[in-house]
This record gives C-alpha cells, sequence and structure tokens, in this order.
C-alpha cells in the first residue's frame, strides 16, 4: 500500500475542520481546502442551507475564494483538498477551474462524479484532467457523513 504524502494529511485535516463546521450550521459536512505552492489560499465548507443556494457546495465555493486570492479564474498548480468525493458540478467546476489535482477523502456513490458513478476529471474529451488521490483520511470522512445522517435521520423520525 502506498504510504500518503504528509502534506496530504496535513491539509487534509484542515478540511476535516471545516466539515465538521459545516455540520455544526446543520449543513451536509463537507469540507474544502485549496492550496498553492503549499499555502492554503481558500477554505469553505458547504452553504447550501445557510445560503438557501443548491450551488453552494463546499468545492464551488473554495473554488471561488481561490480565484479571488490569485486574481485569475485558471487555478494552475493549485491542489483542492475535499472530505467527500465531489459531484458533477464540482468536478466539473474543478476542470472550468483548472484545478491541477484533486484529493479526496471517501467516495459518494451516490453523487460522485470523480471515481463512482463518473469520471469527469479524468475524460480525455474534455480540455484539461485533473490528477486525482482518493482515499486520504477517508475513514474519517465517511465517519462525518454517517453520523450526520444519523442524527438527521433521527430527529426526522423524532417528528
Amino acid at each position: 500500500m502506498e504510504e500518503t504524502p504528509l502534506d496530504d494529511v496535513f491539509f487534509m485535516r484542515q478540511a476535516l475542520m471545516m466539515a465538521r463546521k459545516a455540520a455544526r450550521y446543520q449543513e451536509v459536512p463537507v469540507g474544502a481546502v485549496i492550496t498553492h505552492e503549499n499555502r492554503i489560499i481558500a477554505m469553505a465548507h458547504n452553504l447550501t442551507r445557510t445560503l438557501r443556494d443548491p450551488t453552494a457546495h463546499a468545492e464551488r465555493v473554495a473554488i471561488q475564494r481561490a480565484a479571488e486570492t490569485l486574481g485569475d479564474w485558471r487555478l494552475v498548480g493549485c491542489t483542492l483538498y475535499v472530505t467527500v468525493e465531489p459531484c458533477l458540478q464540482c468536478a466539473g467546476a474543478c476542470v472550468l477551474s483548472r484545478v491541477s489535482r484533486l484529493v479526496f477523502g471517501c467516495r459518494d456513490p451516490k453523487m460522485g462524479a470523480v471515481v463512482s458513478l463518473y469520471r469527469l476529471c479524468s475524460d480525455e474529451r474534455l480540455n484539461h484532467l485533473v490528477e486525482i488521490t482518493e482515499g486520504v483520511l477517508a475513514r474519517e470522512a465517511e465517519a462525518l457523513m454517517r453520523a450526520f445522517f444519523k442524527k438527521l435521520r433521527q430527529s426526522t423520525s423524532e417528528r
């Protein structure tokens, strides 16, 4: 088994911190961090409920913030760390923004568009390919998701 680089673990821990913050706001616990030259330039968590915006996923918000930080829509040389495999919207945003590398924690068998349902970031028909690393701190990310949805189901059944 290949060893995970320490930088990937460090930055994924930051993304997990953002995911926990999302859960505190009753948002689906997904967190994202974007780095450039090994330094964090953007962090975000899901904000769909807070902003009443179905597109306000952690990855999309982080990509927008990173573009503002760099002053360019192209995120060449950037790595996006996200706790859960991106959906179609967010995988598309990775391609469109030219993110160089995507590192994610756990797979999303229902919505994942990187390896689970689709392979958007590695589709050679597109004009940009994203290097993909999966499984970094996957157990922690999956545990956060499971706990969140278990709590949500319990509160719904108590109504």
